[in-house]
């Protein structure tokens, strides 16, 4: 019987730190004292999805913020022809279904685990009375909002304006800042990432080694890319 609840203490010390972990990451959370982090936590569920497993699909009601605490996950749309649209990338401490704070719908997009994914999820409910105590979240909420419109509307920009190999170019630029070194993992696969630039993942590959030839960047094993010459790579 000891051997028992020693077990059960160990799985839930386990859970209570998973949790922590979760909102520790995310932007619109870990401002906050330990103590009211602590509150957010007793409401916070813990999922897991596999890779190629849904967190939601197009349709579906949507009533819950999802925080990814491991693992990646994909937000993209469907065309009416079938063709994926790549629109957001999630790392750890990123958040999606956030619209679910401000009224009840239906999700327009899906929501895809990368690979084995950790997900810690709070109810649209228990969400909005963090937001009446906690008014500080409401603030990292809309500066979060205000962060991914100036990403959508440069991405859209870019794909009106600019050609495949700037766009390319802006993109690994952009994941090298990031990753914080020269050298660094691509987040996605080539069909991802083309469908995020809006091309193909052989144009990607073609791309990718005429900017290998004109010395800007190196590709490496395991989709590593190392960026040499970063001014360069600016003016492509």
């Amino acid at each position: 019987m000891a051997e028992k609840n020693l077990t059960v203490s160990s799985e839930c010390n386990h859970q209570s730190k998973s949790h922590s972990a979760c909102i520790s990451k995310v932007p619109i959370f870990n401002h906050l004292e330990n103590e009211q982090m602590d509150e957010i936590m007793q409401t916070v569920r813990p999922v897991s999805f596999k890779k190629g497993e849904l967190l939601y699909r197009a349709g579906e009601v949507s009533d819950s913020l999802y925080i990814v605490n491991q693992g990646k996950v994909k937000i993209y749309r469907l065309s009416a022809g079938g063709k994926e649209q790549l629109i957001r990338l999630l790392l750890p401490g990123d958040f999606t279904g956030e619209l679910a704070l401000f009224h009840e719908g239906t999700h327009e997009v899906y929501a895809e685990a990368m690979e084995k994914a950790s997900i810690c999820m709070i109810t649209r409910t228990e969400l909005q009375q963090f937001l009446l105590k906690f008014p500080s979240i409401s603030l990292k909420i809309l500066q979060e909002f205000s962060s991914r419109l100036d990403t959508t509307e440069k991405q859209a920009s870019r794909t009106a304006m600019e050609n495949v190999e700037t766009r390319l170019a802006m993109f690994l630029a952009e994941t090298m800042d990031k990753a914080g070194t020269q050298e660094f993992i691509l987040p996605m696969s080539k069909k991802d990432t083309a469908s995020y630039l809006g091309t193909t993942p052989e144009t990607i590959s073609r791309k990718l080694a005429e900017l290998e030839k004109q010395g800007y960047i190196k590709q490496k094993k395991q989709k590593k890319i190392e960026v040499i010459d970063l001014d360069g790579l600016l003016l492509v």
